[in-house]
């Protein structure tokens, strides 16, 4: 049973996931981690799922899943209850940056935190994307300090958790997509999960795969959903008879 799931949501990432997967790989493997990497294929339609399976029959410690639609943030839910690691580390392909494990990973270990987030805003944090996406990640947090009492400065960096305190949190989560990550952390917030932020000095292999602009009403429309669930409705129960699944044994 490894230490260590990493859960990496995937869409239409053929041009870059081999060289990706075996880097992370080779990174882990020199830090003698005993780890298992959860490939969450959501909607491809370029050869991703072709390319996943070679490396699963290449490399043991790779595994991967698939869902039938593009959904980042149901293909990160899926990855993160189905991670059969003590520590779960999720994390962007375009990412894959190990310093936040030789920084997250002790956090955890030592009992520090609960979760460790990963953060593009948080003091010391190098944000190299362009402005407009500078901005669109300063007005998504704000917006959820502003309606949901968020504390803290990023909610969409990579994290770290302890599987049997998080994934029973992942379970419970009802808004999906690109908001997915941030009920996670604002629903680990409010139930008491000991959280730690860290800086991130961001580096990403190539653009998002889909625009800002096409994202802006999709988010937009479930933050208003997460408003409800987590504000307004408070007294409805989740639907865990249909997704939620106790962690692996």
């Amino acid at each position: 049973m490894p230490d260590v799931s990493v859960v990496i949501p995937v869409h239409d990432e053929g041009a870059i996931l081999r060289t990706a997967c075996l880097d992370l790989a080779q990174g882990l493997s020199a830090r003698g981690l005993n780890y298992e990497v959860v490939l969450c294929e959501n909607g491809s339609r370029d050869a991703t799922r072709a390319e996943l399976a070679s490396l699963a029959a290449e490399h043991p410690r790779l595994r991967w899943l698939s869902i039938a639609e593009p959904n980042y943030g149901l293909a990160l839910r899926e990855g993160i209850l189905e991670a059969r690691g003590r520590l779960v580390v999720c994390d962007e392909i375009d990412l894959c940056d190990l310093s936040f494990y030789d920084r997250a990973l002790p956090l955890l270990e030592s009992g520090g935190a609960e979760m460790v987030v990963g953060s593009k805003r948080a003091p010391g944090a190098q944000d190299r994307r362009p402005r407009h996406r500078r901005l669109a990640t300063w007005a998504h947090n704000t917006m959820l300090r502003l309606l949901l009492g968020f504390r803290g400065t990023d909610t969409h960096g990579p994290k770290a958790m302890l599987r049997e305190r998080l994934a029973p949190v992942a379970g419970r989560c009802q808004v999906d997509r690109d908001v997915f990550a941030s009920e996670l952390v604002i629903r680990a917030q409010r139930e008491g999960v000991r959280m730690v932020e860290i800086p991130l000095t961001l580096r990403e292999r190539r653009p998002p795969s889909v625009g800002l602009w096409r994202r802006v009403p999709s988010v937009l429309a479930r933050v208003a959903k997460l408003v409800w669930v987590l504000r307004l409705a408070p007294s409805r129960a989740p639907p865990a008879a249909e997704g939620e699944r106790a962690p692996p044994a």
